[in-house]
């Protein structure tokens, strides 16, 4: 049987866990949808979307079926760093700009119970590996009162559970003078992305859902009761179908595809970094800062997970890994250039405006798309709304109405997308070095006026002790 390299407790004391070789488990079926089939739902996507809302409505009692044009997860749902927290993609602020307090309160509430149900679902995973040990969005600016008015409205308005740091703590667990201040989320969490998603697939077919791999869906037929939809070498009716395929979508829906910029987002693991890293990294969650540029967390003890660059058109992962060193050279000069041990990337859709497509499009066509950045616990209540959606009649899919499709702009968009990254990261960089600038200019007026002071408190004693002497 072949072994795989898994993270595996080797003691009951607290040292960490080591890496070690266990027997694999026996890799699930996949076949090929080869005979005509009558289903409840069809889902088109075995990504972490479409495997939820297969297994959640295979729970529910409806016979599901899943079409998959390659493999369960074989892109970027199995390629991404597994931090699970409330929230979605688009600010707070400017979530309360469009819809206001009480409709993204309703939000924020959706995207808590997403959080929920990936730890319930990862608590029943012993390959998931469940890790709580929270999340920390950082500041490459001064926020200020700014920091305060978010955590009132996130605390006291929302109800979620989040703390403000202050410069001083960040800095004591981040060793690095590129951050301020910061919102720690105690609650946030993090799962084994591959391990998490192979179980879900597990756990779908146990509940009787049929997954069809290598099966790419030649054209849908959506109007009327029973749905048609067409592969190459067979063809399914469904009361519902649920597409999940993402940018990947392609022929059966290219209008849909066409709503949403494709983008890279490229990551790496590197080798033991030793006693350097817990001295560089005093915190063992997910750190992420405001501008979403880059996402970091600690694995295995004493491995440093990296995600940074982003394109709008495929690269190469190796190519993009020195702009990852780099990158972990310039906030933490004390690791240098680490090598790393592996380097990836995986395809997301971004929206126009940021969040994702949730909903009936038409009676018995469902949209779980366009997650971007918005992580896993976006893609697990959409499979729950969408579930529900369909077997109970439940409407609080609604809720994302406002966010229409939109044309994402072909290759123009896609050109104008990569603009905005660099000219994001460029903002980015300018406004922290500014930043710094002057938190070094008001350390060095703190220390003038203490000169100041102290000058004269001198010369207050010199002359107490001239007229004494007098």
């Amino acid at each position: 049987m072949p072994c795989r390299c898994v993270r595996k407790p080797v003691s009951t004391d607290n040292t960490s866990p080591e890496v070690v070789d266990e027997p694999a488990p026996a890799a699930p079926e996949r076949r090929r949808l080869t005979l005509d089939l009558d289903v409840d739902v069809c889902v088109v996507g075995a990504g972490l979307a479409g495997l939820t809302v297969a297994l959640e409505a295979a729970r529910m009692g409806a016979s599901v079926a899943v079409l998959e044009s390659r493999h369960v997860g074989w892109n970027a749902s199995a390629h991404h760093l597994g931090t699970v927290m409330p929230g979605y993609g688009v600010a707070i602020d400017d979530l309360i700009a469009r819809l206001g307090v009480d409709h993204t309160r309703e939000l924020w509430k959706l995207s808590q119970q997403g959080a929920d149900h990936v730890r319930a679902i990862a608590g029943d995973l012993a390959g998931a590996a469940l890790q709580a040990t929270g999340a920390l969005e950082v500041s490459n600016v001064d926020m200020g009162k700014r920091l305060i008015e978010r955590l009132h409205m996130l605390g006291g308005q929302f109800g979620a559970h989040v703390e403000g740091w202050p410069v001083e703590r960040v800095r004591a667990a981040l060793k690095t003078p590129r951050y301020f201040e910061a919102i720690h989320y105690p609650d946030a969490f993090h799962v084994d992305a591959r391990n998490y998603l192979e179980g879900l697939a597990v756990l779908a077919r146990q509940s009787g859902v049929r997954i069809f791999e290598e099966s790419p869906v030649v054209s849908i037929e959506a109007s009327g009761i029973r749905k048609r939809i067409a592969t190459a070498s067979a063809r399914l009716r469904a009361a519902h179908i649920v597409l999940a395929g993402n940018v990947h979508l392609g022929s059966p829906s290219p209008r849909l595809t066409a709503t949403l910029l494709p983008v890279w987002r490229y990551a790496a693991v590197t080798e033991p970094l030793g006693n350097r890293l817990s001295e560089a990294i005093a915190f063992e969650g997910a750190v992420m800062d405001t501008k979403g540029i880059d996402h970091f967390r600690i694995v295995e003890g004493d491995r440093l997970m990296w995600a940074s660059p982003e394109t709008t058109w495929a690269g190469d992962p190796a190519r993009h890994a020195r702009a990852i060193r780099r990158r972990i050279a310039t906030l933490f000069p004390a690791l240098g250039k680490p090598a790393l041990r592996e380097t990836w990337c995986g395809t997301v859709g971004q929206t126009v405006h940021g969040m994702p497509q949730i909903g009936e499009l038409q009676p018995g066509l469902w949209v779980a798309s366009g997650f971007g950045r918005h992580g896993l616990n976006t893609t697990a209540l959409a499979g729950q709304m969408i579930a529900r959606g369909i077997l109970w009649g439940d409407d609080r899919w609604r809720l994302f109405a406002p966010f229409e499709l939109v044309w994402a702009g072909g290759k123009a968009g896609r050109v104008a997308g990569q603009v905005v990254f660099g000219w994001t990261r460029a903002s980015a960089a300018a406004a922290g070095a500014v930043a710094r600038w002057r938190e070094r200019a008001a350390l060095r007026e703190v220390a003038r006026e203490a000169r100041v002071a102290a000058a004269n408190r001198q010369m207050a004693t010199d002359e107490g002790d001239h007229f004494g002497g007098q």
